[in-house]
C-alpha cells in the first residue's frame, strides 16, 4: 500500500525516439497502449530490417539513441503531433526541418543526421514508423514511470545534481519515499480518478543516462553507482494501462487494490 500522498508531478512523450522530450500538461491513458505518440517514430543506424508491413519490436541498438550517439542530446526538437512537422534546433537555432510523413520531408531529416553523426553511424539514418507502433525499448507496450525521490538517493552517490531527465521518463511522481516503486512489481496503481497501471517490471539503466540531457556530455557513471550500492542497475518501473483515463499534472496517485 501507497502510506504518503503522492502525485503527477510530470508528464512526458518523446515523439522520435532518442531525441528531446514533450512535456504534457494532460494525457490520456489508454488500455494495452503507450502514452499517445510516445516513441512513434526512430531513426535507423543503418539497416534493421524494420518492416512498417509487420512491425515487430527492434532492439534500441538499431537507431539512433543516446547510449551511443550522445550528441544528439545537444539538439532541441519541436514535433507537432497534428502535422508531423520535425523541426531540429542546434545552438538554440533551427537546423532542419522536415514533415515525417512525406519522402521530402524524410530526406532532409536524415541527410542531416549523416552529416551531425558522421563517424559514427554504421549507414545511412533511415526514418521508420507504422500505425499503431511504438519504438519503446520493451517489447510490450508500456509506460516508463520515475520516482523523484529514488533520483534524488543518486546524487550522493555519483557527487553531482541528477537531471530527472536522465532517465527519459513518461511519468515522473513525486511523494513517494526512494525506491518504493520497488515494492510495486506486480500491483496496481490509479492515476487520478479512472486511469489504472499495472507495474509490470523495473526498468535497467544502459549508458544513456549518464549523458546530460542539455549538453549531450557523458559526464556520470550512474549504472556504475546503482550497481556499487544497490546490486542492480534498475531506476523507474515500466506499466502496463489496464483502465483508460485522462491524467494531469498534480493528479494523485494512489493504490488500485
Amino acid at each position: 500500500m501507497i502510506r504518503t500522498m503522492a502525485t503527477i508531478q510530470s508528464i512526458y512523450r518523446y515523439p522520435v525516439k532518442g531525441l528531446s522530450p514533450e512535456a504534457l500538461v494532460r494525457t490520456s491513458l489508454s488500455s494495452g497502449e503507450t502514452i499517445a505518440a510516445d516513441r512513434t517514430y526512430a531513426i535507423e543506424n543503418g539497416p534493421s530490417e524494420f518492416d512498417p508491413s509487420a512491425p515487430a519490436f527492434k532492439s534500441k541498438m538499431h537507431f539512433l539513441m543516446l547510449m551511443r550517439n550522445s550528441r544528439i542530446a545537444a539538439l532541441q526538437s519541436l514535433f507537432d503531433t497534428n502535422s508531423h512537422v520535425l523541426t531540429l534546433y542546434c545552438n538554440d537555432r533551427p537546423a532542419v526541418r522536415g514533415d515525417l510523413r512525406t519522402a521530402d520531408g524524410r530526406r532532409a531529416i536524415e541527410e542531416f543526421f549523416a552529416n551531425y553523426c558522421v563517424g559514427e553511424i554504421r549507414g545511412a539514418p533511415k526514418i521508420v514508423s507504422a500505425p499503431g507502433h511504438s519504438f519503446s525499448d520493451s517489447p510490450g507496450k508500456v509506460i516508463s514511470i520515475v520516482n523523484l525521490a529514488s533520483v534524488a538517493t543518486i546524487e550522493p552517490l555519483v557527487g553531482a545534481a541528477v537531471n530527472p531527465l536522465r532517465f527519459r521518463g513518461n511519468i515522473y511522481i513525486a511523494g513517494w519515499p526512494a525506491w518504493h516503486e520497488r515494492d510495486l512489481i506486480g500491483s496496481e496503481i490509479a492515476f487520478g480518478p479512472s486511469a489504472r497501471v499495472k507495474i509490470v517490471s523495473p526498468i535497467e539503466r544502459c549508458a544513456a543516462v549518464d549523458v546530460d540531457p542539455e549538453t549531450g556530455i557523458r559526464d556520470l557513471s550512474i549504472p556504475d553507482a546503482l550497481m556499487q550500492s544497490f546490486g542492480n542497475i534498475d531506476c523507474g518501473v515500466y506499466g502496463e494501462v489496464i483502465a483508460d483515463g485522462d491524467i494531469i499534472v498534480g493528479d494523485l496517485v494512489t493504490s488500485a487494490q
